[in-house]
């Protein structure tokens, strides 16, 4: 049971958790402090120093940080409290690139907003302006350090939440900046691409690298039969971006506003999914039968494939060979759907859709081209199809519900559910016992492997064979599994690993929620709710029973596993050096 300490604040008498902060007990009456660096459980260092109070004894102190206490008196509205605040905030601005108009976070940018709640109108501390150069050289993220304030934010959750540390402060005083190490660029480190950074950045220092007007330009070329897939996430948070709650399923208005674009044809990636569960499930019973490398560790996100390949190229051979769903259809359309519809496959123009920037960067891996054309031609986030949407002047809200187009339009809830941590091991265990058997299991909601925890476990029995699995989420938590692997603290047969923290619900494609949002809302959670309700209206919730995927196969690929299927479906990986040699 909780100890709790009586304080007051603002006058008011406040009781507290021991061990609660003075930002956290003042929420928790209703008493609000402004703040721009903190970010629950993610950055709490009281850096920018926008959310002090006065404590007592001429003590201001950062609320985020500073813990309750018995008798403690709190003043978190006063003038020189107010004057303080905004001089620190005018000081941030000083050396701030203000184009606002023209900053991909217009209107959504947390400094902006808090420079309206402080009434800052004029900067009294025109500072030294520095120009730092832009870092464009990743096919995924874009680092603008001229709009950077330093929150440190986006350090905090590559090193502590991701375990990547591609970037940290680098330098003192005003030169501090956010770096990487050696200055390089983030094409040359570590870097996974999961853009998670992004999405925790307060201002525009970091964003996705645009692929808009490629696809606008593929769009306008006659000459091309452009075709558009989506993932089981972008159905779960695209709402978001034109004001509907977090954890609104939209499916039926995203096909529509994307036929209105211009795309000839509006396909779904679960399709892909169950296919992947065809092939990746086929894999993993091969493997336990002739005693194949074990763990087998699925493949599905790009983000944790290039960890793996940076910092346990010892284990790639534990990593499932299929592709990932983007790119398993964008080679099946690039080839049956090709033939099927007698269209030549170099006039094929595949755009994804993803959650995901580190999609952009799989896309372009010279290993994802097996019909002699890459998969996927463009991948564009959520957030750049809500923009797509908006400049084509489309009113998203009054659209119609339309359906995904044939051929290659019906999948089943195990593919849609790939969106959300757990999901894969959920549709993968749902059609295991079928590729063993012949026979279905009669479970079908595998809850134990659901949830945002940290690592989730499930066992499975099917004729004799014990199938022990686990699923984790985030590159931290990861790596700590691997670890264990490594030194035969642990064994499994499957592992899922989503490199983002809740899959790819909480992509780094993702429409951006200020802290003001994340600090009180689950984003992981109430997005994954809209893919699992989706999934408990299908009709079919099993891969293997998925009618287009049974017919590619009868039609095309012969078998899960076959030679037809290796060549087309299935890739190797690579190991990486962290930086370069010079």
């Amino acid at each position: 049971m909780s100890e709790f300490v009586t304080l007051t604040i603002d006058g008011k008498e406040v009781k507290a958790p021991k061990g609660a902060t003075v930002l956290e007990a003042a929420k928790s009456a209703g008493i609000h402090i402004p703040t721009l660096c903190f970010l629950k459980d993610i950055n709490e260092i009281g850096a920018c120093r926008m959310c002090i109070v006065d404590v007592g004894a001429r003590s201001f102190q950062a609320a985020c940080a500073y813990p309750v206490s018995e008798g403690l008196n709190v003043i978190t509205n006063s003038p020189k409290i107010r004057e303080t605040r905004r001089v620190t905030l005018e000081l941030i601005l000083s050396n701030h690139d203000r184009e606002c108009l023209t900053c991909v976070r217009s209107q959504n940018c947390e400094l902006q907003k808090l420079a309206k709640e402080l009434n800052v109108k004029d900067i009294r501390y025109e500072g030294e302006n520095q120009e730092f150069p832009i870092d464009d050289l990743s096919p995924s993220i874009v680092r603008d350090p001229n709009k950077c304030v330093l929150c440190r934010r986006c350090v905090s959750v590559c090193n502590e939440v991701q375990s990547v540390g591609a970037i940290g402060v680098v330098d003192r005083g005003f030169n501090s900046t956010v770096s990487s190490p050696f200055n390089f660029a983030l094409n040359d480190t570590p870097c996974v691409n999961c853009g998670q950074c992004i999405v925790v950045c307060p201002v525009g220092a970091l964003y996705e690298k645009s692929s808009v007007e490629k696809v606008w330009d593929a769009l306008a070329n006659e000459d091309l039969h452009v075709v558009v897939q989506t993932a089981p996430a972008v159905r779960a948070a695209l709402g978001e971006e034109f004001g509907y709650p977090i954890g609104t399923r939209v499916t039926g208005k995203m096909v529509a506003a994307l036929k209105r674009l211009g795309f000839a044809k509006v396909f779904d990636t679960d399709t892909a999914a169950d296919l992947t569960i065809m092939e990746e499930g086929t894999e993993l019973v091969e493997r336990i039968k002739n005693n194949g490398k074990l763990p087998l560790i699925t493949s599905c996100s790009p983000g944790w494939i290039k960890f793996c390949e940076h910092n346990y190229p010892d284990m790639l051979d534990n990593l499932s060979s299929c592709k990932s769903p983007q790119n398993m259809f964008g080679a099946v359309l690039k080839s049956y759907y090709a033939e099927k519809m007698g269209i030549d496959p170099s006039k094929i123009f595949v755009v994804s859709v993803m959650p995901c920037t580190a999609k952009k960067f799989e896309a372009g891996r010279p290993e994802l081209a097996s019909t002699g054309y890459p998969d996927v031609d463009e991948v564009i986030t959520t957030r750049e199809l809500a923009q797509m949407i908006k400049e084509a002047g489309i009113d998203f809200m009054n659209l119609p519900d339309e359906q995904f187009d044939d051929p290659m339009g019906e999948a089943t809830g195990a593919g849609v559910i790939f969106g959300a941590t757990g999901g894969v091991m959920e549709a993968a265990l749902r059609s295991v016992p079928y590729l063993l058997t012949g026979k279905d299991d009669e479970n079908i909601d595998i809850k134990v492997v659901r949830g945002v925890e940290d690592f989730k476990e499930a066992e499975l029995e099917v004729n004799g064979i014990k199938i022990k699995a686990a699923v984790v989420h985030g590159l931290g938590n990861a790596r700590k599994l691997l670890d264990k692997i490594r030194s035969g603290e642990a064994e499994y047969h499957f592992i899922e690993v989503m490199a983002c923290p809740g899959g790819c619900v909480n992509g780094g494609g993702q429409p951006i929620q200020p802290a003001s949002v994340r600090n009180e809302t689950d984003l992981r959670t109430e997005r994954a709710k809209a893919i699992y309700e989706e999934d408990e209206a299908m009709t079919i919730r099993r891969s293997h029973q998925n009618p287009r995927v049974l017919k590619m196969y009868e039609e095309y690929f012969e078998k899960p596993g076959s030679e037809k299927s290796h060549k087309l479906l299935h890739t190797h990986y690579v190991a990486r050096e962290n930086y370069p040699e010079n």
